[in-house]
């Protein structure tokens, strides 16, 4: 007789609509430390942030073009980061995902298994995306034409993963003109409403993406209110 598949962890989703970068930032802190306490379990945040540009642990001032007077006068806020990466933008029309939980494996299989679970949601909507390892994220495109549709970065302490990733679906791309993207000179970017002249709304994708996140991280994630 084969054994029974084990059950995966049971861990849970919330949808926060259109939050601050600062204050999703404390609350995957505090979300961490319970879980290290063993008063949570794995828990994933899905959201769209207010303008901000986010500059990771190994970021260069430099790729920030604007000063950040500048950016306040855009409505565009600066914060320094705990994540890995270099700078990036967030705002409205872009689905960022932040899964707090305990690494089962390394942190090179959770980037991928996120990247996993997204390429499957894209390729739901006819985006064909793929990863690239040297230059973390998913990208769309040829070789030579090659354009980022997704950015990943993440902070790991004790085992428990913060921040992860930002699919850009309809933001406004003219933003990222503000930015070296990732530190990458010469990096196009692009979003699914540039590929195909529509996208959806990160609320309305939020549920089949905590499916497919659950599927590839190893998590049964419910939602919670």
């Amino acid at each position: 007789m084969a054994p029974a598949p084990r059950s995966l962890p049971e861990g849970r989703w919330r949808w926060l609509g259109r939050v601050p970068f600062g204050e999703t930032a404390v609350l995957q802190e505090s979300l961490r430390a319970e879980i290290r306490e063993g008063g949570v379990g794995d828990t994933l945040l899905l959201l769209e942030h207010d303008p901000v540009i986010t500059m990771g642990r190994s970021a260069d001032l430099a790729n920030v073009l604007h000063s950040e007077e500048d950016l306040a006068a855009r409505g565009i806020t600066l914060y320094r980061a705990s994540r890995g990466g270099d700078v990036t933008y967030h705002g409205p029309g872009q689905l960022v995902g932040y899964p707090v939980m305990r690494l089962r494996s390394g942190v090179r299989a959770h980037i991928e298994g996120m990247a996993a679970a997204l390429i499957e949601v894209l390729g739901e909507w006819g985006v064909t995306a793929h990863y690239r390892g040297d230059a973390p994220g998913l990208w769309v495109g040829a070789a030579g034409a090659q354009a980022k549709i997704c950015a990943f970065g993440i902070n790991v302490h004790h085992r428990v993963s913060i921040h992860g990733f930002a699919l850009n679906l309809q933001p406004d791309l003219h933003a990222f003109g503000l930015i070296v993207p990732c530190g990458l000179t010469g990096c196009a970017v692009t979003s699914v409403e540039a590929l195909l002249g529509a996208a959806p709304t990160p609320g309305a994708i939020a549920a089949r993406t905590a499916a497919a996140l659950g599927a590839h991280l190893g998590v049964t994630f419910t939602a919670q209110p």
